[in-house]
């Protein structure tokens, strides 16, 4: 394990996953998981567009406290994002990983590299990966475990198509993501994870699963997290929804006791409407 941070910072287990610990304080007191607002540029942004966004946003968010606040910009924009944001609010993702340390496979970054750009997090498993790249299970088990061994959180994300839902599978397709992804997983290394519940037939579509759709399936991941880590796990655990997430639904998916943020795509690219996301109160 590393003993230091980018930069030279030593590192400190109480706070290496979590940039405000507090949300893991007392799991039985109300407003426990601390809200996330996660910001996926996916394929968008150059160098120079990606640094001024965030010091727009530094400017913007630097009094937020109600919630943790990351962005995931592109490769190429990484390091310099994460320079930019130093010692601010807002925390760096890279968007995949390879689950190797190092190796020969071309078009692919490993998570020591992320961490080394300056990373925190690393969204995992998410949607356009599973379908564009035919991405598995098991490989987001291998990915995520790699990014816990280099103190990255991941954000693993699940969710079903829209042929999956009509035909009623929702649990199911859940229940088999969640159970291949999270396997062999110590209740510990859990504790570090977050998930993102994204309907894919809402991914850029302009369609929003209803707060209560989503917070259906967000209860039915918590439940198969009691199962499988235990009640206090499951207690803990930060469920964001993913899914054509903009300014004039935010409010009514947080009101949402099981919502305890959201993956933003489209939206988090314009600062007014990720502000207005992230101050959704």
């Amino acid at each position: 394990m590393k003993l230091s941070e980018p930069g030279g910072k030593a590192f400190d287990p109480l706070t290496a996953y979590c940039l405000l610990p507090t949300a893991y304080i007392n799991p039985r007191m109300a407003n426990v998981r601390k809200p996330v607002i996660a910001g996926n540029w996916k394929m968008y942004k150059t160098l120079g567009e990606a640094v001024e966004f965030v010091k727009d946003l530094r400017g913007r968010f630097a009094k937020v406290d109600q919630c943790e606040i990351v962005v995931a910009p592109p490769f190429t924009a990484l390091r310099a994002v994460a320079e930019a944001l130093r010692g601010s609010n807002i925390a760096v993702a890279a968007q995949d990983c390879h689950w190797d340390k190092e190796g020969a496979h071309t078009g692919d970054i490993s998570c020591d590299m992320l961490y080394d750009a300056g990373c925190t997090h690393v969204i995992i498993g998410h949607s356009e990966r599973r379908h564009d790249h035919g991405e598995t299970d098991e490989q987001v088990n291998r990915k995520l475990k790699s990014a816990l061994a280099e103190e990255l959180v991941p954000i693993v994300c699940v969710g079903e198509t829209l042929e999956e839902r009509e035909a009623g599978q929702t649990q199911t397709v859940l229940e088999r993501q969640f159970h291949g992804g999270f396997r062999t997983l110590t209740p510990q290394e859990f504790s570090h994870i977050i998930v993102a519940y994204e309907p894919v037939w809402a991914i850029g579509t302009g369609r929003t699963a209803t707060p209560e759709m989503a917070a259906e399936s967000h209860r039915v991941l918590r439940e198969l997290a009691s199962g499988q880590f235990g009640g206090e796990a499951a207690i803990q655990l930060r469920i964001l929804y993913g899914g054509s997430v903009k300014p004039d639904n935010i409010a009514g998916l947080m009101a949402q006791e099981e919502i305890d943020g959201a993956l933003v795509g489209g939206a988090s690219l314009q600062a007014d409407s990720f502000s207005a996301i992230v101050n959704y109160h």
